[in-house]
């Protein structure tokens, strides 16, 4: 049993040019067109069971629309093994209304991305948004680190992810990219240890570069695979999820990289299934 704790899918009517757009500021290709059913095709291909789907409002004015879309259509991630997180972008003053519906739909958790929100995450707003979340028991996952396309400033580095650990104490808080992309480094010092969870996502190599773009000063950046291991036992295993970023990474190839990094037999089911499925709780959707 395999769970993919990060992947992206986009309407079909805009999923190419959303892609193209992406590719090009990210200087890397995808590997699925970005519909939900190409993520469909490519779990089935890679034996995962189900894919947490993570949406994003790039502007306070798409939450609504987004959530009342993944409302709508939780029958058919349901029957393709996807699970839907929510939007909450920091400039909601609806965002306890937001939370309330979607939690109320039996929706587990929110995305939030700092760097697209052009937003720190140690700003109030986010800080109010995640105490929320976690009054309601839903998860909270945030980008955390670089972003390959907007490398001018870190909007969620180490420093401020401790500070809305320490003054937030959300229970359910994942951190994409182990912890914060291309800051693996300041991960390992200060974070390991943190009552958090790490996701894989987009985290070792290898990248394939988009012979279209200009590359960007991230374009190559991956972290050792001995780094993956150290980082995953010195924080915990069972705080490490399995990820994609799909579809900026392969799902077969990424389980088939990630199954022989360097982790055991008990580690891997850890990672590739257990941790998720208690995060989030699926025992209960059945």
């Amino acid at each position: 049993m395999i769970i993919d704790f990060h992947t992206h899918t986009f309407p079909d009517t805009m999923a190419a040019k959303v892609l193209h757009k992406l590719s090009l500021c990210s200087g890397t290709i995808p590997y699925t067109n970005g519909t939900l059913d190409d993520l469909s095709a490519s779990m089935e291909k890679a034996c995962i069971q189900y894919s947490v789907n993570l949406s994003v409002a790039t502007s306070a004015s798409q939450t609504a629309s987004i959530n009342n879309g993944i409302i709508a259509s939780k029958e058919t991630y349901d029957r393709l093994g996807i699970i839907p997180f929510g939007a909450i972008h920091p400039e909601n003053e609806d965002y306890k209304e937001q939370l309330k519906l979607l939690s109320n739909m039996g929706i587990k958790g929110i995305k939030i991305h700092p760097a697209y929100q052009n937003t720190d995450l140690s700003d109030i707003r986010y800080m109010k948004i995640i105490d929320e979340a976690s009054s309601l028991g839903m998860i909270v996952l945030t980008h955390a680190g670089i972003d390959i396309g907007l490398y001018d400033h870190n909007y969620s580095s180490v420093s401020q992810i401790l500070q809305v650990i320490d003054k937030v104490h959300p229970d359910k808080f994942v951190l994409a990219h182990m912890g914060n992309w291309a800051c693996w480094d300041d991960v390992e010092h200060d974070l390991c240890g943190a009552p958090v969870w790490f996701d894989s996502a987009f985290s070792i190599g290898p990248l394939e570069a988009n012979p279209q773009a200009t590359p960007t000063p991230y374009s190559s950046c991956t972290m050792p695979d001995d780094q993956f291991v150290r980082i995953s036992k010195k924080h915990g295993i069972d705080k490490i999820l399995f990820a994609t970023d799909s579809p900026w990474q392969e799902q077969k190839r990424y389980i088939e990289r990630f199954s022989n990094i360097g982790l055991t037999k008990e580690e891997l089911q850890l990672f590739f299934y257990e941790n998720a499925a208690a995060l989030l709780d699926l025992s209960s959707t059945k």
